[in-house]
């Protein structure tokens, strides 16, 4: 009898400045012996898909559109992305073929640095379920 062990991680922005919550999910399976390396893999991917959809849809709610989503002006409560931020979210992009031009129009603004924190952190988290 083998044991698989998965689990997710996600640190998400919280109200205040500089704060964050994290949210965790994890799961321990048995499986029969005698699983092919094909089976073996499908069931790993399996049980870590299903974890990661639990922590995502607990964070997300309802399903949400790619609809674009409207600009809105950095302020306490949604402050400008950082260029940290911002690099990370243009390697991402680059690596689903994503440019900034199209960044921008899907958030409405003349220009990715006109992006806050919100917006990128949400555009990061989706490109990432995309990838994994």
């Amino acid at each position: 009898m083998l044991k698989l062990n998965a689990s997710y991680s996600k640190k998400v922005p919280a109200v205040g400045e500089y704060s964050s919550q994290s949210y965790h999910a994890s799961v321990e399976v048995e499986l029969p012996d005698g699983l092919s390396p094909d089976q073996l893999q499908n069931k790993i991917h399996e049980t870590f898909e299903l974890v990661r959809n639990s922590v995502e849809s607990e964070l997300s709610g309802p399903p949400s559109t790619t609809a674009a989503v409207p600009a809105a002006s950095p302020g306490k409560n949604d402050p400008p992305a950082s260029p940290k931020q911002l690099g990370y979210l243009l390697d991402l992009a680059r690596g689903i073929g994503m440019n900034p031009q199209q960044i921008a129009a899907r958030f409405q603004v003349g220009d990715i640095k006109q992006l806050t924190r919100q917006q990128c952190s949400k555009l990061i988290d989706e490109i990432n379920g995309r990838a994994v």
